[in-house]
């Protein structure tokens, strides 16, 4: 089983990465857009990358999944053993959210948040937090990674907020930095609001 990819960025998408190892040999994985931006802000010419990697081995395929650190992966492979979420949908479930916030929105059995995922409803859910609440123990202090510091209350708003941004285009480490700025100033802020000021800053 492999571990880990270590090798020269050759391609770059926000699907998939190709790392050329040592011995010549190019391997292309499928990434979620988080490990994808932490690639891009390390990426220029030679630059080296390590990659955590799954591995799906069917009778017509093998698929390799990239991922940026460990935590991603274990994620990953939690999902993925969730009946009726496949290795694709787990993608784009850790597209949408990073690690903290998806340890976070499932640990709180908020079944409406993971509906706002693309390909998500509410009967796969409810069955993602059935199966994996009780597995997923977030961290205390892993609250300052979400992006709202203890600085708002309103943790669901920002949630949204975010997740429009993402879907309409924006990265999503820009939008965090704008969404930060407007829920220091103003807690309370409604989500339509928030993503007409984030707008206008990004």
């Amino acid at each position: 089983m492999i571990e880990y990819i270590k090798g020269r960025i050759e391609e770059l998408t926000p699907a998939t990465a190709v790392l050329e190892t040592q011995g010549g040999v190019a391997y292309m994985l499928n990434i979620s857009l988080n490990t994808f931006s932490e690639l891009e802000k390390a990426s220029s010419q030679d630059t080296q990358a390590r990659l955590f990697v799954h591995e799906s081995i069917r009778e017509d395929a093998w698929v390799l999944y990239g991922f940026s650190t460990k935590e991603e992966r274990s994620l990953f492979r939690m999902l993925v053993g969730v009946s009726g979420v496949g290795a694709a949908t787990a993608c784009i479930i850790l597209s949408s959210h990073n690690v903290v916030e998806l340890e976070h929105i499932i640990a709180g059995g908020e079944v409406k948040m993971l509906k706002q995922i693309k390909g998500i409803g509410a009967k796969t859910a409810e069955r993602i937090i059935v199966d994996l609440r009780d597995k997923i123990k977030p961290g205390e202090s892993s609250l300052l990674d979400l992006g709202i510091g203890q600085m708002s209350a309103n943790k669901e708003v920002y949630d949204e907020a975010l997740v429009a941004l993402v879907t309409l285009g924006f990265a999503r480490q820009a939008s965090q930095k704008v969404l930060d700025k407007l829920f220091a100033a103003e807690p309370t802020l409604k989500v339509e609001l928030a993503i007409k000021k984030a707008l206008s800053m990004l």
